[in-house]
């Protein structure tokens, strides 16, 4: 897990692909998503998501009527001993406009970033290779899964 721990971090922001990836177990990313799960369970670093994560997850399963899927991930979306789950704030809100009045990100993402910026996250683990926060190191998958 060293080298795990060293990409990600102290703490990490676990963008809704994660949780996609380890519950609905979608390849290629599925077998990091585990270790990364892992790492988090072990305490080798903290894991920090929004609420609105929870939101993101649910759309194609109640769209799809997986009520065993949804239940899933709302047993799954909760607070752990190195997880933290964020609720949306107007804080929250007000630092999302902020961030979309610079860098003209979308709302939702803009919200994950103000969450992981207001909450110290050394990274932003995310599928997206457009979105740049400023002073938290956005990684990539398939950057984490070159480096090891």
């Amino acid at each position: 897990m060293g080298a795990l721990k060293e990409q990600l971090g102290d703490k990490v922001y676990l963008d809704t692909n994660f949780f996609i990836y380890v519950l609905e177990e979608v390849e290629p990313w599925v077998g990091l998503a585990k270790r990364i799960l892992a790492a988090l369970d072990e305490g080798t670093c903290s894991g920090v998501t929004s609420e609105l994560s929870l939101a993101e997850c649910l759309v194609k399963p109640l769209e799809l009527g997986q009520a065993d899927i949804v239940q899933t991930y709302q047993m799954f979306l909760q607070e752990r001993r190195f997880f933290s789950v964020v609720p949306v704030s107007r804080e929250l809100l007000v630092e999302a406009a902020r961030l979309r009045s610079i860098s003209r990100i979308k709302l939702p993402d803009a919200i994950h970033a103000a969450t992981a910026l207001h909450l110290g996250c050394t990274s932003f683990l995310t599928n997206d290779d457009r979105l740049k926060i400023p002073s938290i190191r956005v990684l990539g998958w398939s950057d984490l899964a070159a480096a090891g």
